[in-house]
């Protein structure tokens, strides 16, 4: 069973506070072309069935971007949560080589 996962690009000069009040975590995609990397926003529902789901660094994602026609496999590789409350701050994907 495929674990998929839709994200955004994240829009320029946005807080990510006000990301997270909206109902969406800051997250980035690195790998994907060299030393590159896109900041992206995830739904937090979305992440809180990932992270059920997938382990990190183990568990093989299916990241698509529809804006920039992009989809590929992915492991999060970091995944950083509020140290009080637990809820999920950031994460991150690493792309693995196609």
């Amino acid at each position: 069973m495929a674990i998929t996962v839709e994200s955004k690009k994240r829009p320029e000069g946005t807080k990510a506070n006000a990301l997270r009040r909206s109902g969406l975590i800051p997250a980035n995609l690195y790998g994907h072309k060299g030393a590159e990397s896109i900041s992206l926003v995830v739904d937090a529902k979305a992440v809180e069935r990932l992270l059920k789901q997938a382990a990190v660094n183990k568990t093989e994602v299916e990241l698509s971007i529809p804006e920039l026609e992009w989809t590929g496999k992915t492991v999060i590789r970091e995944v950083q949560s509020h140290p009080a409350k637990g809820t999920t701050y950031h994460i991150s994907f690493f792309a693995a080589k196609a």
